[in-house]
């Protein structure tokens, strides 16, 4: 689960301020130029002027820190390679990105006329935005040929509009990555899976070649590092080497400052107690604010991806206080943060050892043998097996479930399954044999790159070349806080469920049992959320439909994790209600009623119709189990 990080619309911290604007020079006839930055006045000669000698003292002290950085990067970065790997992640990748972009080409030199006419259009479009320019220069005016996209803050600074040279870079730049995409769309006889890997590796071409990724091209780049005489760059590059140590060599690229938020403080304060504990998860017990609580307990099983306080970012934002709150006694499990002695920790181990063991608990410490349960991401994936696997053995031990931004059947996993076949899962497992699990640091970097400009090229631009720090920001710093993945657990998961979609196809087998998603015959609430790039909507419709009971389908606004954690108060994005999930989800939307806000209102109504009856509010401690610690437990503060 990403963040969020995540999709599109999620929240991103403010960037941090630019530098002011420069006044145009002037040319020798007195006319301002716009096309060239020149850089403001810098503090230290606002206080006290500096000779044209401090000025290159400055920049040959900074140039010097620059070459010592450097070559602090490249130790970090250049590791030497492993003599027992086979083929690299990095060159499978690479490989398979020549393979696919090649059978675009292929397909359109199929047939010559047509690709004739496609490279038509590219060039009469970069030679209508030279003539543009050129009319610019001489002075006249002239609409750009490609208008500037408001939404596209990497062309926010005045000059990629005010200035010819920057103003014929974004355009040319546009102009290139619109006519590549729609090569991808247009190339014809292509394969569904084909199609989509290539329109990925298109988009991170794409986002890497900007102009705004480099000092030369960006008027805000140029600007700054003129100011700083390098300084900007010598900072950048002091976290740039900072963050490849953290990441062992790989870029663990800083979105946030992570100082500024401390578990149980800042972030994960509902609260509550650990009330159980084993090898693979702890289980916390909420407090209660009311004075009757639902008879039935709430299950929440959080991906193990990612921490769990996802749902319990702060008081504004928690899912979990706001549950509580509504008159909920709810547990959540805490999954483990593994190391290699709990390499063989299995998806199934995770099912008995976290799932049914957490509703054993429940039972023990409320009396009651029944639960209702959530699950997020790949936690529900995991629900919905337990659920299989429960209506499979005869137990009814849950009566309801919610399932959050959760896919069941993989056809249309969208990006995602761009990163699993057969070679690039037998790479991966080849690298998590030395290791003995996946190292958070690689499954943070896979979900960012499904969205390099806001989650990649972005913050590279920021930290390693302006050498700004990112601001604080609680989803950021929860999506930073990454976790591992024991290496029996990731590859049965993506074995099963990426590249062969088993629970789907009704052959997945756990304990010698064959699981059946239409013998779940329970209640279901499913919440996808429309931008989702993670579980992509059509996805979780489509699985939505392979349950045998009622199922209640609800599209949110927003993407992965803010069209999931969309507290009522904020009165954010939207939702639609179509009742259950039949035929195409397009022709679905068609049926739906919009209703503004969050979705968390229209849940609880359908959750306590399920089971109204209430009992006196539990405190967690005083029934069948004891209290081990204070909520958020000892799991959740394992670094990876």
């Amino acid at each position: 689960m990403d963040p969020e990080k995540a999709s599109g619309d999620e929240a991103q911290p403010e960037l941090a301020a630019s530098a002011k604007k420069a006044k145009p020079a002037k040319s020798k006839a007195g006319k301002a130029r716009a096309d060239l930055p020149t850089p403001p006045e810098t503090p230290k000669s606002r206080e006290k002027p500096a000779t044209f000698a401090d000025e290159i003292d400055l920049a040959a002290d900074n140039m010097a820190k620059l070459v010592d950085h450097g070559r602090r990067v490249l130790h970090a970065a250049m590791s030497a390679p492993d003599p027992a790997e086979t083929t690299s992640e990095l060159a499978l990748n690479a490989a398979d990105a020549t393979r696919t972009l090649g059978a675009v080409v292929e397909a359109w030199m199929k047939n010559p006329q047509r690709a004739a006419g496609a490279q038509a259009e590219l060039t009469q479009g970069l030679g209508a935005i030279w003539t543009q320019t050129l009319r610019r220069l001489s002075g006249e005016k002239a609409e750009p040929v490609v208008p500037v996209d408001p939404s596209d803050k990497r062309f926010a600074a005045p000059e990629w509009k005010d200035s010819p040279f920057f103003d014929f870079l974004r355009q040319s730049y546009s102009h290139t990555t619109q006519w590549a995409d729609n090569m991808v769309e247009r190339a014809e006889g292509l394969d569904p899976m084909t199609r989509s890997k290539a329109a990925f590796y298109t988009r991170l071409i794409s986002s890497a070649i900007s102009p705004s990724n480099f000092v030369a091209t960006n008027p805000e780049l140029l600007r700054a590092t003129i100011d700083a005489r390098g300084g900007n760059l010598v900072r950048g590059l002091e976290m740039l080497a900072e963050d490849l140590k953290a990441g062992g060599g790989t870029l663990k690229i800083r979105q946030t400052d992570q100082s500024k938020f401390e578990l149980g403080v800042d972030m994960a304060t509902t609260p509550g107690k650990v009330v159980f504990r084993n090898d693979v998860m702890e289980l916390i017990q909420y407090a209660p604010t009311t004075e009757e609580v639902l008879a039935r307990p709430l299950l929440i099983v959080p991906p193990w991806i990612n921490k769990f306080y996802v749902l319990d970012l702060n008081r504004e934002k928690s899912f979990v206080r706001w549950a509580v709150d509504q008159g909920l006694t709810v547990f959540i499990i805490s999954w483990v943060n593994p190391d290699s002695s709990q390499a063989e920790l299995s998806f199934p181990d995770y099912m008995r050892r976290g799932v049914l063991a957490a509703i054993d608990a429940i039972e023990a410490a409320t009396g009651e043998k029944r639960v209702s349960a959530a699950g997020y991401c790949v936690g529900g994936t995991m629900l919905a097996t337990t659920l299989a696997y429960l209506a499979a053995t005869g137990e009814e031990r849950v009566q309801s479930a919610t399932l959050f931004a959760t896919q069941v059947d993989f056809t249309h996993a969208g990006d995602m399954q761009i990163f699993v076949d057969k070679d690039k899962l037998a790479a991966l497992e080849e690298a998590m044999a030395k290791t003995g699990y996946l190292d958070g640091v690689k499954m943070a970097n896979t979900f960012n790159v499904l969205r390099p400009n806001e989650l990649v090229w972005n913050y590279i631009v920021n930290n390693y070349v302006k050498g700004e720090t990112p601001s604080a920001f609680d989803l950021l710093a929860w999506n930073a806080d990454s976790t591992r993945i024991p290496r029996a657990n990731h590859s049965f998961y993506l074995r099963n469920c990426y590249l062969e979609n088993n629970l789907a196809r009704g052959k997945l087998r756990i304990d010698g049992v064959t699981l059946d998603l239409k013998k779940v015959t329970i209640p279901i609430y499913e919440i996808a959320a429309r931008e989702d790039h993670i579980a992509p909507a059509r996805s979780v419709f489509l699985g939505a439909k392979l349950f045998g009971g009622p199922v209640e389908y609800v599209l949110a606004g927003a993407g992965h994790v803010a069209g999931i954690i969309n507290p009522p108060v904020k009165h954010k994005y939207q939702y639609w209600r179509g009742g259950p999930p039949r035929g195409e989800l397009e022709d679905w939307i068609k049926n739906t009623q919009e209703v503004k806000g969050s979705w968390w209102p229209n849940w609880i109504e359908w959750y306590k119709s399920q089971a109204p009856e209430k009992v006196p509010a539990r405190w967690p401690g005083e029934g069948g189990l004891k209290a081990i610690c204070d909520a958020p437990g000892e799991y959740v503060r394992v670094k990876a």
